[in-house]
């Protein structure tokens, strides 16, 4: 009989370290920018409407925000945009894809406590380069036995990730706070999903929970998490 849980997937980006609050902070710096033409809240729902058409040809991640950034700049200008204001978008994007890297409370400690009995994975989404970057920086690289980096979190990409590093997703569990990507999707593979939430959610991530399925659980912080694995795998 296999065991009851041998992998667990984390995902990065706003489960073990920040990110959605400088994506925060670039939207306020572009509102401003394009204050003269349009009100943010207006701006902002051009620019999600943007984000979304484009997430199949651009995938996740600052790079296709950034390019969506200045598409919205050219449609609310009629096509009139400075070129100084394009200038400064590229600069915002370039200075996202160079921030240092601040861990969020219990994720190093949780790591090394569910590292001793289980096989950790980290799951995330986005660019290549900067998604490999921030985990380098993190210093959280070592407490991982496999690290994928995919351009969507599906059912069978779960599927095939604990089954390449795992025992397959029936003993493999999931947590991230992105409802969409790593509780849902996981869950449907098959795995556990567990919810740890994060004060700023991109809109994109929003899913209704699965609140009446016997795999998903929701957390705090990651601090509660090892208790709820115990309480799983016993």
């Amino acid at each position: 009989m296999l065991p009851r849980l041998t992998a667990i997937g984390f995902d990065a980006d706003d489960t073990l370290w920040h990110n959605e609050r400088f994506f925060a902070m670039t939207q306020a710096h572009f509102a401003d920018l394009l204050s003269a033409h349009t009100d943010k809240d207006h701006l902002m729902d051009r620019l999600l409407v943007a984000e979304r058409r484009n997430l199949p040809h651009y995938g996740f991640g600052i790079k296709g925000f950034t390019l969506s950034m200045i598409e919205t700049a050219i449609e609310i200008t009629d096509g009139k945009v400075p070129a100084k204001v394009i200038g400064e978008i590229l600069d915002a994007g370039r200075d996202m894809l160079s921030h240092e890297i601040e861990l969020l409370p219990h994720a190093k400690e949780t790591l090394i406590t569910l590292g001793a009995d289980h096989k950790l994975i980290l799951i995330t989404k986005g660019d290549l380069l900067d998604q490999t970057r921030k985990l380098e920086q993190s210093g959280l690289r070592d407490y991982f036995s496999a690290v994928e980096i995919v351009s969507h979190k599906t059912p069978h990409e779960y599927r095939d990730i604990f089954s390449r590093h795992g025992q397959g997703p029936d003993t493999g569990l999931m947590v991230g706070n992105s409802m969409a990507s790593d509780v849902v999707p996981m869950i449907e593979s098959g795995g556990w999903g567990v919810f740890c939430p994060h004060g700023l959610t991109w809109a994109v991530e929003h899913a209704a929970p699965p609140e009446t399925h016997p795999r998903f659980f929701e957390i705090t912080d990651l601090s509660e998490l090892p208790d709820l694995v115990a309480q799983i795998a016993a």
